[in-house]
């Protein structure tokens, strides 16, 4: 099962925590970080797709619109 998105933020945190602190050896820390950066990209590519969707309303006749192109109809 895939972690939700507030679950790898919070881990996330956990992780900068632990290596703010210098509670983990060089090898530990390496690790560390290797799986935050891993968590950021997933975090990131997660938010790109949200943003996506909120960046589309549907029409009056259902389809999907850009946001963008309606600010251009309303200009």
């Amino acid at each position: 099962m895939a972690k939700k998105f507030e679950d790898k933020v919070k881990e996330l945190e956990e992780i900068i925590n632990t290596l703010e602190n210098g509670e983990c050896d060089l090898d530990d820390s390496i690790n560390k970080y290797t799986e935050a950066m891993k968590l950021v990209k997933e975090c990131d590519e997660e938010l790109k797709q949200i943003e996506e969707k909120v960046n589309k309303i549907v029409a009056e006749d259902g389809s999907l619109e850009e946001f963008s192109d309606l600010e251009e109809v309303e200009k």
